[in-house]
């Protein structure tokens, strides 16, 4: 294969590999890599969040899965290809095709997709192939299909900007979608307004203009309510859902057996009545009215059926494909899109047909040269595991994704991944929680260091382009499905010399037997020459091979995929969540991302400032349930589920629902002993896109407390000699440190070698007050340092530590104060709120009482706010705190004043 550096000028244009927002990068590869937003793409002009900012500090080779292991041991390519090979070859051979499965990922660039689905689904024949984008946007797959004939997203994100209302529901795009939730901000004006629909008070409800904390799972209520009452006032786009629709009279009467009246909207959503008739009124107001929706809606057991209820109210109303006048599903991942395109999920073949499209199992037989394709559909992601738990999967291959901790129940599916005979795994990272479970581990090409492409939550496709050198034996992982195929015999059908001989394929199986039928075609992309391939521009498909190009957004005149070209009204029955609190779990548990982690770490982890917002998982929790528990802020508390248990800070607030907490999805295994989110929930799943229920946990929650809390800081790769009730590893520059508790008494004067790796030179211990410090040095230079306190809150910050670890040989002043845990002169910045600048809650708060009242004037005076923007709703309350402060100052010195003079 070519190893030679993508042959581009520098920076070369790129694409950011983490959310479904798709923003083009400009990166560059020498001194170091650096990386900027890129002003001439569409999906961001040049805005860029933390994250993506951040991702030239996730490079490099430190914590790279590098070389292939078989069996834990290290091997050569040819071996490693051949055991897979060979593995498969015995699994098909004594137990069928149907006994190999390939669990996929929206990490994966299209070209690595379509090469895994057609070895799978056309040579090995085998339909069991399914994707994580299973756990984030099946739903909404699901939902279109119904409603419009295929999957096909019908807005671009300009309507974003040009609706008059924007309405957010299960999205906290300021966290999830920052850069599309700074272009909705910026297009504020007067006039536009914003509903954002989410249990909890978020980031993104500081743009709002009405914020409907509903009962979570009553979202379906909700809109059904909404179309009760569009037709109830007359406010139907009646010629629309004549000339355009189908089967609306059957959707308004499961609507109004699920929503008769506002009254009962509110009630069962536990709003307003006002707030209802508010929003109802708006919605009817403006014709440019755009829904987005995420996984809120999506992970649910009921998600086809709100994403279908959103979609009816837009039918109603003829505001489908309009400028500013959309549903429009907000997608998770990079190229979620793009692997549904090639055929990811397993109810799907290739190229947007499904196994039931009539002709299309001999078309694309006859377009791959295969003898047949696998009789499908295959298993969705919670149905395979469990199929592997079951030892009906002999062989599963697991391509950039880490199924250990993001499938529900994971405790229950690390186990079945343990007894599956053969587990492959393809990744870039050397230490996940599925990779632990791995029979043989294949390194595989990261970001950086891939060719090809990825499709947005526009339908943009974009180009990620390689501009670093391979890491060790590194493979892009179309090298290596297709290598494996060469060794079944297959050889001749993935003679692919690179990434756009790949894309070629793809863009002529689109169009191959399409008179129109199929939206999805790019066959007009199919004849590009290597060159064109190389720098192709940012692309919305359709792009036909034949005829004028469709318009930027899909449906806008009425005419819909389905045979008719009808789109379909969906009736919809409320459906309320499956695992409802009881005595022994009386709490909701809500999980979802935060602001500067993706997925499970192994990428944002690597970029010690992305863990400094938020270093250790957390509880949101409502005070009235930390009253009525005895839970304090910065405590650590412990939820038990039916299945696991999450052991986390408490962080009291008041945007939570009473009765319910939120925790983070993002710790595992790797970073933390019990924060694994996904123990909490149940492998329940909407019956129609198979999705699983995300959103709606159940658990008793209760302070854990300890006897003793803890930092470590210790030089990187040292061994572990120490055991602790509670750990979270959290990566600084220079040093690898964490956050400790534990019930037991330790005798730390003697045991402390253990935690520092040998015997300290600097001690401290005050036995009263439970504190004990210690630091070992060796030739002059800081090994690792121990703080130990029995109250949390007394623990000092570390960022000054971590700093002398960069020292070669320390000096004698810095020596004194290592046990002080700061220089003398070292300015105390508190809890991170901005991560582009490193600005903390401390420096907020001085600036604010010296008179910095606006985020504009911390801006100038901190640089916090003017970088990605998403801390902007966090300084915003901080300012808000310091004025109620104030004020309540100011009314007790009158009140005292008041008092003074009537004596």
């Amino acid at each position: 294969m070519p190893t030679s550096i993508h042959d581009q000028p520098t920076p070369i244009n790129t694409t950011c590999p983490y959310c479904g927002v798709g923003c083009g990068v400009l990166a560059t590869a020498d001194p170091a890599p650096t990386v900027t937003g890129d002003a001439e793409h569409p999906a961001n002009q040049g805005r860029l969040c933390v994250k993506g900012a951040s991702l030239g500090e996730t490079l490099g080779d430190h914590g790279r899965l590098l070389t292939p292991r078989v069996g834990g041991a290290e091997v050569s390519w040819p071996a490693a290809l051949e055991a897979v090979a060979s593995a498969i070859r015995t699994a098909t051979e004594a137990h069928g095709p149907s006994s190999v499965a390939f669990y996929l990922s929206g990490q994966l660039l299209t070209e690595d997709y379509y090469v895994a689905n057609k070895l799978a689904k056309g040579f090995i024949g085998t339909p069991h192939v399914d994707t994580n984008s299973r756990l984030c946007m099946s739903s909404a797959v699901a939902a279109h299909k119904r409603a419009f004939g295929g999957d096909l997203v019908p807005a671009c994100y300009e309507d974003l900007e040009l609706a008059d209302l924007l309405v957010l529901t299960g999205s906290n795009a300021a966290w999830a979608h920052p850069v599309l939730y700074q272009r909705m901000k910026a297009s504020a004006r007067p006039g536009r307004k914003v509903v954002v629909i989410d249990p909890r008070q978020t980031a993104t409800t500081e743009l709002a203009d009405l914020h409907l904390a509903l009962r979570p799972g009553t979202d379906t209520i909700l809109f059904n309510g909404l179309l009760v009452w569009l037709a109830a006032t007359g406010e139907l786009d009646q010629a629309y859902v004549a000339q355009h629709c189908a089967g609306f009279d059957e959707a308004l009467a499961a609507a109004t057996v699920a929503a008769p009246s506002v009254a009962a909207v509110a009630q069962a959503c536990d709003l307003l009545v006002a707030d209802v008739e508010t929003f109802y009124h708006w919605f009817a107001a403006e014709q440019r009215t755009v829904t987005a929706f995420s996984q809120g809606v999506n992970q649910s057991v009921a998600g086809t059926d709100k994403c279908n209820a959103i979609i009816n109210c837009h039918l109603a109303t003829g505001r489908v494909g309009k400028p500013g006048a959309s549903p429009f599903s907000l997608t998770g991942q990079p190229n979620a899109m793009g692997g549904r395109e090639v055929g990811g999920l397993a109810n799907t073949l290739a190229a947007h047909m499904d196994y039931d499209t009539p002709g299309a199992k001999a078309r694309v037989a006859r377009f791959w040269q295969c003898e047949a394709v696998a009789d499908g559909p295959g298993l969705k992601a919670v149905d395979l595991f469990d199929a592997v738990e079951r030892g009906e999967i002999k062989v599963l291959w697991v391509m950039a994704t880490n199924p250990a901790v993001s499938l529900p129940e994971s405790d229950r599916i690390r186990q079945a991944l343990k007894r599956c005979p053969t587990v492959i795994v393809s990744d870039c990272a050397a230490h996940t929680d599925t990779l632990d479970c791995a029979d043989i581990a294949l390194p595989a090409a990261g970001w950086g260091e891939k060719d090809g492409t990825v499709t947005n939550s526009e339908r943009r496709i974009s180009r990620q382009r390689r501009f670093l050198p391979l890491a060790g034996q590194a493979r892009p992982d179309w090298w290596i499905v297709s290598a494996v195929a060469g060794r079944l015999g297959y050889g001749d059908r993935f003679d692919y010399q690179g990434p756009a001989d790949i894309f070629r394929e793809h863009a002529g199986l689109s169009g191959f037997e399409n008179p129109g039928s199929r939206v999805f075609d790019i066959s007009g992309l199919a004849e590009l020459s290597d060159a064109a391939y190389d720098t192709l521009p940012p692309t919305q498909w359709p792009v036909p091979a034949e005829g004028a190009r469709s318009p930027r957004r899909l449906f806008g005149d009425g005419r819909f995929a389905t045979e008719d070209g009808r789109a379909r009204f969906v009736p919809v029955h409320a459906i309320l969540p499956s695992q409802q609190p009881c005595d022994s779990y009386p709490m909701i548990v809500n999980t979802g991302r935060i602001r500067d982690q993706w997925h499970t770490m192994t990428r944002t982890a690597r970029a010690p400032r992305l863990l400094a917002h938020r270093a250790e998982p957390f509880i949101d929790v409502h005070p009235d349930n930390a009253r009525e528990l005895g839970l304090e802020s910065g405590a650590l508390a412990l939820l038990e589920g039916e299945r696991g248990r999450f052991l986390g800070r408490v962080s009291i607030h008041d945007g939570q629902r009473a009765g319910e907490v939120f925790v983070p999805i993002h710790w595992n295994r790797q970073f933390s002993g019990d924060a694994v989110a996904t123990a909490l929930t149940d492998g329940v799943v909407d019956p129609v896109s198979g999705q699983p229920e995300a959103k709606h946990g159940r658990a008793r929650l209760r302070p854990w407390r300890a006897r003793w809390h803890a930092r470590l800081l210790v030089r990187e790769n040292q061994p572990q000699r120490w055991r602790a009730d509670y750990w979270t590893q959290q990566p600084l520059a220079g040093c690898t440190s964490w956050w400790l508790a534990g019930k037991a008494p330790v005798d730390w004067p003697v045991d402390s070698r253990d935690w520092l790796g040998g015997p300290p030179q600097l001690v401290m211990q005050d036995s009263r007050q439970g504190r004990f410090r210690a630091a070992r040095l060796v030739n002059g230079r800081l090994e690792a340092v121990l703080l130990v306190e029995r109250d949390p809150a007394l623990l000092p910050a570390v960022d000054w530590l971590a700093g002398v670890f960069a020292e070669d040989e320390i000096s004698a002043t810095t020596r004194r104060q290592l046990l002080a845990a700061r220089a003398v002169d070292t300015e105390d910045i508190g809890a991170l709120v901005c991560s582009c600048y490193q600005v903390g809650e401390k420096q907020i708060e001085r600036a604010i009482a010296e008179g910095a009242g606006s985020v504009e004037t911390l801006g100038a005076k901190l640089q916090c706010g003017t970088g990605c923007g998403s801390c902007l709703p966090e300084l915003k309350a901080l300012i808000a705190d310091a004025g109620g402060l104030a004020q309540e100052t100011a009314a007790g010195s009158a009140l005292l004043s008041s008092d003074t003079g009537t004596r």
